[in-house]
C-alpha cells in the first residue's frame, strides 16, 4: 500500500509540473499535417512565381530518388510523404502572368495536393521519356536545376540523374539547362505571410523549454552535471512530440582558473561538469516543429548563498551582448551583403570599445540555412561567395554572436553568447518571441532569509 501511495505521489508531482509549464499548445500529428499542406500549396502559389521571375528561370526540375534526397525536396514533399518514392521527379513551369505556377510530379501518382500526376506508365514506359515530353510541350527557356558550387542546400542533383536528364533531351534543350542555385535559395529563405504568424510561436516553445531547463525544476546545485541538463531538453522535446535538430549543449563559465580556455569551456568542455553556485550557464538549443527550425541560446547564473540577484558585472557584461545584437541589425539593408552587414557591425562594435564575434545564419527549412552568411566563427573578414549574396527581405534568421568581456572579479575574459531569431522584412528586423535582456536566475525566487 505505501508503494501505491508513493506511486500516486510521484505521479501527481508529474502532472503538476506540467501544469505549471507555460508552453503553448502543440498541435496533434493529424494537425500538424494540415497546416504543413496548406502552408506549401500557399508558397508554390504565392512565393515561387515572384522567384522564379526575379531570376529568369521559367522552368525548375527538382529530382530525387527514394533516400538520397535533395535538400529541396523534402521542403516540397506532402506532410505524409518521409521521402521521395523510387525517383520522383517534380517540374515547376511558370505559365506568366496571373496563371501561375503548374506544379507536375512525373511520377505514379500525384505527390500530394500540390503535384499533380503527369505520368501514365502503361502509355509512356520510359520515366526520362515523359520528362522530355513534357518540357518539349512547354517550351521553357530556361531549365533550372539544384547545381551549385557553394550552396550545399542549392547541390541536390545526383550525378545519375543529371546525366540521365541530359540523355532525355534534345540538344536545343540541353543547351538551356542551367543552375538554378538562386532559385533554390529564394524559396529555402523567404518566409510567406502565414509562417511570419506562426513561426513567433514555434520560437516561444523553444524559450520556455529554456525556461523549465535552467530552473530549480532541473538543476540542483552541486549535484546536477551540465550533460544532465542537455539529456533532460532532449528528453523534454521529445516528451512534446517535437525534434531536435542538433544535440544541445550546456557549458559553465566560473571564476575558475582551469575554466578559462574557450574550447575547453564550450566544444572540448568536461564530460562531467557538475553546475555550482556562482556559475553562469549558457545554452544551445534548436527545435523544429511544422518543418520550421529553432536555434536559440541564452544565459543563467546559480546564484550563492545570500545573493538574490546576478552580480552587477555579469549583467553589465550581458549588456554589451545586447549592444552588440543592435548594432548588428541595425546594419541589416536589403540588397546589402552578409560581408558588408558584418564588415560594418565589427567596426562600429569596436569603435564602442565592444570585441565582438558574429556568426549569425539564415533560418527556417533547415537550422543553418541557405541565404546570406553573415560571418562565420573563424572567419570574421568575411565568407567569400556565400558572403556576398545580398539580403531579401521576408527572410528569417539566428541573430548569433557572442561578446568577449573582461571579468576584473574572476580575472579573466568570458563571453556573452547569444541566440534569436529574428524576421528581416520592410520594417527592418524584429525578433520572432523577443530576446533575452537579463540573465535568467537560479532559483528564479531566492528562499526566504529568516
Amino acid at each position: 500500500m505505501k508503494k501505491i501511495y508513493a506511486l500516486i505521489f510521484i505521479i501527481t508531482l508529474c502532472f503538476q509540473a506540467k501544469a505549471q509549464s507555460d508552453i503553448p499548445a502543440i498541435l496533434s500529428m493529424k494537425e500538424r499535417s494540415e497546416v504543413i499542406d496548406r502552408l506549401l500549396e500557399e508558397k508554390i502559389q504565392t512565393i515561387l512565381p515572384e522567384i522564379m521571375r526575379r531570376e529568369g528561370i521559367d522552368m525548375w526540375v527538382v529530382i530525387s530518388r527514394e533516400y538520397n534526397e535533395d535538400p529541396v525536396i523534402k521542403t516540397l514533399l506532402p506532410s505524409t510523404w518521409l521521402a521521395a518514392r523510387r525517383r520522383t521527379v517534380l517540374i515547376m513551369y511558370d505559365r506568366g502572368g496571373d496563371e501561375g505556377i503548374e506544379s507536375l510530379a512525373v511520377a505514379r501518382y500525384n505527390v500530394g495536393t500540390s503535384f499533380q500526376s503527369a505520368w501514365d506508365k502503361e502509355k509512356q514506359p520510359n520515366q526520362w521519356a515523359r520528362v522530355a515530353e513534357i518540357i518539349k510541350e512547354r517550351n521553357p527557356k530556361k531549365i533550372g536545376i539544384n547545381k551549385s558550387t557553394y550552396f550545399g542546400l542549392a547541390d541536390g542533383i545526383v550525378s545519375t540523374d543529371l546525366e540521365g536528364l541530359y540523355a532525355a533531351l534534345d540538344r536545343r534543350f540541353t543547351e538551356r539547362i542551367v543552375s538554378a542555385e538562386k532559385v533554390a535559395i529564394g524559396w529555402l529563405e523567404t518566409r510567406t505571410a502565414s509562417e511570419k504568424v506562426i513561426y513567433p510561436q514555434i520560437c516561444r516553445i523553444g524559450h520556455e523549454i529554456i525556461q523549465e531547463a535552467f530552473s530549480d525544476k532541473v538543476i540542483q546545485p552541486g549535484v546536477t552535471t551540465t550533460e544532465d541538463v542537455v539529456w533532460w531538453m532532449r528528453e523534454r522535446i521529445r516528451e512534446l512530440k517535437l525534434q531536435a535538430w542538433f544535440h544541445p549543449t550546456v557549458d559553465v563559465q566560473r571564476a575558475d582558473p582551469e575554466n578559462s580556455d574557450h574550447l575547453r569551456s564550450f566544444s572540448k568542455r568536461p564530460a562531467k561538469n557538475v553546475i555550482m553556485p556562482g556559475d553562469l550557464l549558457h545554452c544551445d538549443i534548436g527545435i523544429t516543429y511544422l518543418r520550421l527550425n529553432t536555434d536559440q541560446q541564452q544565459h543563467a547564473y546559480v546564484l550563492r548563498p545570500g545573493e538574490i540577484e546576478v552580480p552587477e558585472y555579469l549583467r553589465k557584461a550581458f549588456e554589451k551582448g545586447n549592444r552588440l545584437q543592435d548594432i548588428f541589425t541595425g546594419n541589416f539593408r536589403e540588397g546589402r551583403t552578409g560581408n558588408k552587414v558584418l564588415k560594418l557591425s565589427r567596426e562600429q562594435a569596436i569603435a564602442e570599445g565592444i570585441t565582438p564575434s558574429i556568426y549569425s545564419h539564415p533560418i527556417g527549412y533547415h537550422g543553418h540555412g541557405s541565404g546570406t552568411t553573415l560571418g562565420m566563427w573563424d572567419s570574421q573578414g568575411g565568407v567569400p561567395v556565400t558572403g556576398d549574396y545580398p539580403l531579401h527581405i521576408n527572410t528569417a534568421y539566428s541573430i548569433e554572436l557572442n561578446a568577449t568581456v573582461h571579468i576584473e572579479e574572476w580575472n579573466k575574459d568570458i563571453r556573452i553568447m547569444l541566440e534569436e531569431e529574428a524576421f528581416f522584412d520592410k520594417t527592418g528586423v524584429w525578433y520572432m518571441d523577443g530576446r533575452q535582456t537579463e540573465i535568467m536566475t537560479i532559483p528564479r525566487k531566492p528562499a526566504r532569509s529568516n
